[in-house]
């Protein structure tokens, strides 16, 4: 389906530089090039809220456009632009001239449609291509290309190979790259902590334990025919015998 053609006017500037530009500003207007189709850039000037307004379209940057510039007109696209980083004013805008019988190719939206069976059953769905490439004549670019992804079940995945595209419009890829996937929904981690049961008794080597094989306690009696301990460093000698 052939898109509408929007009209905005643009006015030829010759001079150049930050000086004439910030002047075409507090006028009302912001410089401009228009390049393509093997010719020379031609430097002009817009009025921003006209240009906003024409491509205030399903197509967005994508609205074919006649540029009225000095009596003639040109068919162009709306590529580039600048804007001020605090109020989001334009400050520049690029056009690239078409030729309404050779294709170009564009940035258009990618949508999903339907609901997975992945998604219906637990899963996740993930679309990792919002925007693709295709090449299509200017006046045949596609609002955006659909994709039905109803048939994916959990671990399935649509690649852009798998895409179809609208009559007369080519997607354009150099790797078959993922599209959308449906994962298996994150299972939690379940942490389970040692409950101490009363009067159990702990088992060797748990931490309070007396070790195995250990010598006996402190303070035990010798075994039999065992010999007497060493007395300790700073203990007083044996005291002597009493007299007769």
């Amino acid at each position: 389906m052939e898109q509408s053609v929007n009209v905005l006017t643009a006015q030829a500037r010759s001079d150049k530089g930050k000086g004439p530009a910030r002047r075409l500003r507090q006028a009302g207007f912001i410089p401009a090039v228009v390049y393509g189709q093997k010719r020379e850039p031609t430097h002009i000037a817009v009025d921003p809220s006209a240009l906003q307004k024409a491509i205030a379209t399903p197509h967005k940057f994508n609205t074919l456009l006649t540029l009225q510039l000095d009596g003639t007109e040109k068919r162009v696209l709306f590529r580039e632009y600048e804007v001020d980083p605090v109020s989001r004013r334009l400050l520049h805008a690029d056009f690239l001239e078409v030729d309404m019988a050779k294709a170009v190719k564009v940035e258009v939206p990618l949508v999903t449609t339907g609901k997975a069976e992945g998604v219906i059953a637990g899963g996740i769905l993930a679309v990792s291509a919002h925007d693709i490439t295709v090449e299509a004549l200017p006046g045949s670019i596609p609002v955006r290309i659909e994709v039905d992804v109803t048939p994916l079940k959990i671990g399935g995945s649509l690649h852009i190979a798998d895409v179809k595209a609208p009559q007369g419009v080519k997607i354009k890829y150099a790797t078959n790259f993922t599209v959308a996937v449906v994962s298996a929904p994150e299972k939690e981690e379940v942490v389970v902590a040692a409950v101490p049961v009363p009067g159990a008794v702990p088992a060797e080597g748990a931490a309070g334990a007396a070790p195995a094989g250990a010598a006996g306690a402190a303070g035990a009696a010798p075994a039999a025919g065992g010999k007497a301990a060493a007395p300790a460093a700073g203990a007083k000698a044996d005291a002597k015998p009493a007299k007769k």
